[in-house]
């Protein structure tokens, strides 16, 4: 197994990192896109939506919810979606300080 040095970095630029792959592909912006928009989706309401097929779009909200960005209730058969407004706060405020830094040099 490849040693990373993971450990080496702070919480803070670890966790940034975490929702940023999260973020990573236009399937799980147009995701969270929707999800904002409806508040709460079914996954085959996702499907209906976008050009991808149940299954790789349940691959897809598997990486938003293993970064925590969504979370899931299983309604029957079904599992409803929607974002976890305590993560959505948490990447709001760890990318609005990352972006915030002022970039001071004049020439490369």
């Amino acid at each position: 197994m490849a040693y990373t040095k993971k450990e080496e970095f702070t919480a803070q630029e670890i966790r940034i990192a975490e929702l940023g792959k999260a973020l990573s592909h236009p399937a799980r912006v147009a995701i969270i896109k929707l999800l904002a928009k409806r508040q709460a989706c079914i996954c085959g309401d996702i499907v209906d939506e976008l050009p991808l097929s149940q299954s790789t779009v349940s691959q897809h909200l598997k990486e938003l919810k293993n970064a925590g960005l969504i979370k899931g209730e299983i309604d029957g058969p079904r599992v409803c979606y929607c974002i976890d407004p305590k993560v959505w706060a948490e990447a709001c405020k760890y990318f609005g300080n990352f972006f915030d830094n002022e970039i001071t040099t004049k020439t490369c």
